[in-house]
């Protein structure tokens, strides 16, 4: 088994193909390394200075007690079937699951029906999958400027604040930020994930316009713009992992 730190998370490869993703912490008054799973997903804690290699040396340690538990609460990341051209597979889709297709046209575009996408792609197929995975991504990144577009029209004058820009692309442990400039970024995972939970982001960096810190006032003023936050925080929490594989096997090498 290999571990990999991403950000504020370790992904942990198992010898079954799996992948388990622990949210890693430094706690000031931890006096060793300590891993819980919770329905919310695993943790590891650890003293401050602790190097990273000795956290991913505990988790591997602990890889077969935290495969268990993970797998006994359903939270661990199945191997996903790879995306192969003119085979029709299932993936999340605004929470809901859509059915991708294949058919040979004059140009390469994405069509919509009714609980599905169609990929469209001319003959020969020479450069097909990353054809493919271009249009999946731009198509997801327009629904993604739709939704936030609509809702930022109705948060900005109640913040009195506006970011410069949006910048939404695949993101490898968070699901959104906002850096010194004021420039948002989304990751494009959340395409797939339930339009309450796109919101949910939304909402939480336009907040950091005014409140940079995740204090109290912060997420009192993330209540006042979107009141059941914490169910869809809690959502992501739980199916975080799974979005961002599905999110990976679709458009996967796609030019950042």
């Amino acid at each position: 088994m290999a571990a990999e730190l991403q950000g504020d998370w370790l992904e942990l490869a198992t010898a079954r193909g799996s992948t388990i993703r622990v949210l890693k912490a430094a706690h000031p008054r931890a006096r060793r390394l300590r891993l819980t799973v919770t329905p919310k997903g695993a943790r590891v804690s650890y003293p401050n200075g602790t190097h990273p290699s000795q956290v991913s040396a505990f988790l591997r340690s602990h890889a077969d007690w935290l495969e268990k538990k993970l797998d006994e609460l359903n939270l661990i990341v199945k191997p996903l079937p790879p995306l192969r051209v003119g085979h029709a597979t299932e993936f999340p889709l605004r929470g809901e699951t859509t059915l991708l297709d294949w058919a040979e046209g004059p140009y390469p575009r994405v069509e919509a029906f009714d609980g599905g996408l169609t990929l469209v792609l001319p003959r020969p197929h020479t450069r097909a999958l990353p054809v493919a995975r271009g249009l999946l991504a731009s198509h997801f990144e327009a629904q993604v400027r739709r939704d936030v577009s609509r809702w930022m029209a109705a948060y900005v004058p109640q913040l009195g604040l506006a970011p410069t820009s949006l910048r939404i692309r695949p993101m490898k442990s968070l699901w959104g930020s906002l850096d010194t400039r004021d420039r948002i970024n989304l990751d494009l995972a959340l395409a797939l994930a339930p339009p309450a939970a796109l919101r949910y982001v939304l909402a939480h960096e336009l907040c950091h316009l005014k409140v940079r810190s995740h204090a109290p006032r912060f997420w009192a003023l993330v209540s006042t713009l979107f009141p059941n936050w914490r169910e869809q925080r809690d959502w992501l929490r739980v199916n975080g992992a799974t979005l961002k594989a599905e999110l990976d096997r679709l458009v996967a090498d796609v030019a950042d």
